[in-house]
């Protein structure tokens, strides 16, 4: 999977294998956030890049307790604490069930799990769709990426049995 990803960043920027490689074009994130715990204290940051084909999700977090924890894009760009309730419901503008293993699913926002190191730590990036790139970038609403507790079971509606909010951020341009 990361080998995948890394080929995508680098069609993304030009620099495919082989013959003379672009020139690299800059391009800003089409959105990022800065995630905070339910205490408030920062738990990592988020940058979203848009390619041709979808888009690249940059993680960076910290203080998780180690092992999987599911990842959702919620339909509300808030964050309040104590829960982050405010979040609302994952992104699901085509009305199905939670999960890729669910046969009536999934939601658009239905990320997959990332894995925090016995440090407690997560540094990934992950591809995702272009549906979600429409649905935080230019003009859309603002939406909050949510780390939940535990690991996501990928069919559960409504959000695959991954417990409470743990991280929040809003990503907007």
């Amino acid at each position: 999977m990361r080998t995948w990803v890394w080929s995508l960043a680098l069609a993304a920027a030009g620099l495919g294998c082989g013959g003379n490689p672009k020139p690299a074009r800059i391009v800003p994130p089409a959105a990022t956030t800065q995630l905070i715990d339910t205490q408030g204290r920062p738990a990592g940051t988020a940058s979203v890049l848009e390619s041709k084909s979808g888009g690249l999700l940059v993680l960076k977090l910290r203080n998780l307790t180690p092992g999987l924890h599911g990842l959702h894009l919620h339909a509300t760009g808030a964050c309040d604490l104590p829960n982050f309730g405010s979040a609302g419901p994952h992104y699901n503008p085509g009305n199905k069930k939670h999960g890729a293993k669910n046969p009536q699913g999934p939601h658009a926002g239905d990320l997959p799990n990332v894995a925090a190191h016995a440090d407690g730590t997560v540094d990934t990036t992950l591809a995702f769709s272009t549906e979600l790139v429409r649905a935080i970038g230019s003009g859309a609403a603002a939406r909050a990426l949510v780390v939940h507790a535990g690991p996501d079971d990928l069919m559960t509606d409504p959000s695959g049995n991954s417990g409470d909010r743990m991280a929040c951020g809003v990503l907007q341009r």
